[in-house]
This record gives structure tokens, C-alpha cells and sequence, in this order.
């Protein structure tokens, strides 16, 4: 089915679920709620409830002081209490920069005139190698938009690439996937091919915005890209996750537009965003960030992540190496529990940036620190890095997970688990400060396993990593 055929079905039963004026009368109405209504909304969110798109519209254009404090003392709650000091790490995977797009943010714009290349599965497999080594067991799979240089089997001949691959220390055991809008035939593709969250990111709700930065190619298509998820939950999956390019279009508008898309989820699916990722406009190669009158604040930026983390307190919050070292450390505090670490945001970057070559990135990163400081410094500042993939590979997606999670059991698996790959992690790559660091992190979380059975096994199982004699363990 094409892009055109399946706006004009869109049209006809008018599921065209993002509605401009509606989200901006919204936001215009929300300035007259009184501190009352603002106050039972944080109430509603306090219990861990979530809040609704016209709650959260009024969240965001309030602008008392008082308010404002508990909504970051509310986030930050819901980070220890449904999350605990657990954070999960990843990195991105560049497999291809050809694109047909002319997108005017993206670096990997057609007009861009620079030498494009995609990996072959020789070069494949060295970055896999070197993401290994590093320590990584998901990766995120990123790759432009062209059906001729990268079709959907180059894709998914990486992914059985990917998970080929055998190391001594184990092997890459989730591949997410953000790839460009496509058919429900090629997402059950996908699926069948073992991929954990199928991720795309909006960029912007506000649709003359869209149409404005997205200058020519099939990823102008707005209608095509908006309903990508309900393509991919029809071909069977039930992990995706969202996020918008902050920068573009009025912040405001966009969070309420993400919060619509989780809405229209829930209610036709029975599972909303698995997670959301809240990268920010940053300079890139080939674009004018001046051009761009809506880039967002640190102050408004930190705002934003509290208010998504109450409204939806149970998915899980991204964020990438755009985001400085300070910035990182901040948002922690306020709702992120997924972070990627040592990453390259080119194609073939990783083996590149081993051999010192000239970088050609779709957009600059940060913090480049490389992955091990960065999980020690999580650790320093009191943060479990984890590894875990055993959700994913235990049938844990979609309504399971997040009914695990809304009951309070998740943490009955998710801190063993982290345990448990940090003990891997601290064998494999980390030196005897390091292992010393973990190994301290570890005894002191142990006792915070609440069921005896699966706290006595985390340890056996801990010991044996130690000393050698098995890894691989998840409950």
C-alpha cells in the first residue's frame, strides 16, 4: 500500500489523530486554569497515575514557581520509584547515510554534497566488534531512507549480521531499529527478524512545520510517517517508541502532540510508547542552526522532560550524546532511565574514530567520553549502569511489560538483571579499580531485592561471574 493510497483511507475515516487547531486552542485555554485544577493534576500524578494531553496542557503554560518545583519533585520521585537508580545504556549503529530526503536539519540531506557509503557486512562487523569491546549489548540500528542503496533486506541482513556475531564475552543480544517510515509488510519483516523497539522519531507534530523543513522526498509524507506505528503494531510489533526533534516547531505544542500520539496508542493497541526520546536541535554539517526559531532552553529543556516523566510515568525516557556532560547529569535526576554512551553518529564512525580519521557525523555530539567513563561516573554519582536485554528475550513487550510495570513487579526482574550485567560488565572490560567500584555497587543493592528466592539467585549467580564458571544469567 502506498504513502498517497493510505492518506486518502486516512481521509476518508478521518483518523487524522493530531489536530493543529485543536492542540492550539488547547494550549491557548490551559493559560485560564487556576492553580486548583493545576494542583489536582500533580495530585493525580503524585500517585503515579499519569495525566492526561489536557492536563498536561495546562502544566505547560503555567508558569508558577510552586508548581514548577513539585512537578521536578514529582519526576524525580517517579524516577526512584518505579526505576530505581537503574540506568540503561546503549549505542547507536549507523549502517547507511544514502537518503532521499531533503530534510533541512539533517546533515544526511540529498543535497548535501558528500561522498555517501552504507557498510558492507565485512565493515559490519568490525563496528560490532568494536561497540563489543566497549561493552554494549544493544545497540540502536540507524540508517537514511532510500529503497535503492538501502532497501528493507540490506537491513534486515544486518540484523542476522549482527546477531551472528559470537564474542568471548557474549554478543549483542538487542537490536533496536529507527528506520524510515515503511509498509506493514516490511515491519512484519522486522519482527520476524527479532528486533527489540522499532523507534521513529515524529520530529515535529505541528504540520506546516513539517512540511516546511521536510523540503522534498517520502519522509514529507505526513500523514505516512504519523501513522507508522499503528503499521508497525499491525505487523506484530508492540514495542515502538516515539520522540520529536525539540527545536522545530513550539516545544509546548510538541510534547502535546507526543502525548495525543501515546493516547491514540493506548486506546487502539493497548500499549503506548514503550519509549521516548527527547533529542534536542544541535548544530550538523550542511545546516544553519540559526535558521531554526524555536530551539529550546536548558531551563524550558529540564521543564519538558519533568512534565513527559509524570505524564507518563511507566515508559521509559531517552536521551543521546547531543545533550552536554551537566546536561546529562541534570536530566538523570529528572526522568531519563536510557542513555547511549561512547557514540558515533556516523557510518563506519566507530572504526574510524580508532584510526583518528576525519568525522562526518548527522549531527555533533556532546559528551564524548567514552563508554566505560561514562558508566564509572554513573556509578559515582550513585546511578546502577545495566545492560539487561532479558525483557526482549523473554516475551516481555508491549501490554506484558507494561503491566509488570504498572503492578510494581518489574523491579522483581529489572534490578536482578542489572546486577547481574554489571557483574559482567565489571569482569569483561573493566579494570581492578573498576571491579572493585561495581563489585561494592553490587553488595549494597543486593538487599534491595524483594524476593528472597530471586535475591538468593542474583548472588549465586553474581559469584558465579566472578569466578568464571557462567555469564549470561536474567530472570
Amino acid at each position: 500500500m502506498t504513502s498517497a493510497v493510505y492518506r486518502a483511507i486516512l481521509e476518508n475515516m478521518g483518523t487524522h489523530f493530531i489536530n493543529r487547531e485543536y492542540v492550539e486552542n488547547l494550549l491557548g485555554e490551559a493559560g485560564y486554569a487556576g492553580d486548583e485544577a493545576v494542583s489536582r493534576s500533580l495530585d493525580k500524578a503524585e500517585r503515579f497515575q499519569g495525566l492526561n494531553h489536557r492536563e498536561i496542557a495546562a502544566l505547560l503554560v503555567n508558569k508558577n514557581p510552586d508548581h514548577l518545583a513539585r512537578i521536578f519533585n514529582i519526576a524525580g520521585e517517579i524516577k526512584r520509584h518505579i526505576y530505581g537508580n537503574r540506568i540503561v545504556m546503549f549505542a547507536p549503529l549507523y549502517v547507511s547515510d544514502y537518503c532521499v530526503n531533503r530534510c533541512a536539519y539533517c546533515s544526511f540531506n540529498c543535497g548535501h554534497g558528500f561522498g555517501r557509503r552504507k557498510l558492507t557486512m565485512d565493515e559490519l562487523r568490525e563496528e560490532v566488534k568494536i561497540l563489543e569491546k566497549m561493552g554494549h549489548k544493544r545497540l540502536a540500528l540507524e540508517a537514511g531512507e532510500s529503497e535503492k542503496e538501502c532497501p528493507i533486506g540490506y537491513i534486515l541482513d544486518c540484523i542476522q549480521t549482527i546477531y551472528g556475531m559470537k564474542f568471548e564475552n557474549g554478543e549483542i543480544r538487542r537490536v533496536n531499529v529507527n528506520i524510515a517510515a515503511t509498509t506493514t509488510e516490511n515491519y512484519r519483516k522486522l519482527h520476524e527478524a527479532g528486533i527489540g523497539t522499532y523507534i521513529l522519531f515524529q520530529e515535529t507534530y505541528h504540520e506546516p512545520t513539517y512540511d516546511r523543513v521536510h523540503l522534498a522526498g517520502p519522509k514529507k509524507d505526513f500523514a505516512w510517517h504519523l501513522t507508522a506505528f499503528d503499521r508497525a503494531q499491525e505487523a506484530g510489533i508492540d514495542d515502538v517508541g516515539g520522540g520529536v526533534l525539540f527545536g522545530l516547531a513550539d516545544p509546548y505544542f510538541e510534547v502535546l502532540g507526543l502525548m495525543i500520539h501515546n493516547e491514540h496508542l493506548e486506546e487502539k493497541y493497548h500499549v503506548g510508547f514503550h519509549t521516548i526520546s527527547v533529542p534536542r536541535l544541535c548544530p550538523a554539517a550542511g545546516m544553519n542552526i540559526a535558521d531554526f526559531p524555536h530551539l529550546v532552553d536548558d531551563a524550558t529543556f529540564a521543564k519538558l522532560v519533568a512534565i513527559i516523566r509524570i505524564a507518563v510515568p511507566f515508559t521509559g525516557m531517552i536521551l543521546s550524546t547531543r545533550e552536554s556532560h551537566e546536561m546529562r547529569k541534570k536530566l538523570l535526576q529528572l526522568g531519563i532511565s536510557q542513555v547511549s554512551a561512547g557514540s558515533s553518529t556516523e557510518v563506519g564512525g566507530y572504526a574510524k574514530r580508532e584510526c583518528n580519521e576525519t568525522a562526518n557525523p548527522q549531527f555533533f555530539v556532546n559528551d564524548d567520553r567514552s563508554a566505560l567513563e561514562i558508566v564509572s561516573e554513573l556509578m559515582d554519582d550513585g546511578y546502577l549502569p545495566s545492560f539487561c536485554t532479558a525483557c526482549y528475550r523473554s516475551g516481555r513487550t508491549g501490554d506484558r511489560f507494561m503491566s509488570l510495570a504498572k503492578s510494581g513487579q518489574i523491579g522483581n526482574v529489572c534490578l536482578p538483571n542489572a546486577l547481574m550485567t554489571l557483574s559482567e560488565y565489571s569482569m569483561d572490560y573493566g579494570d581492578d579499580a573498576f571491579r572493585e567500584k561495581s563489585t561494592a555497587a553490587i553488595e549494597k543493592e543486593i538487599p534491595h531485592i524483594a524476593n528472597e528466592e530471586v535475591r538468593m539467585k542474583t548472588v549465586e549467580n553474581v559469584e558465579k561471574i566472578r569466578c568464571g564458571s557462567g555469564r549470561d544469567f536474567f530472570v
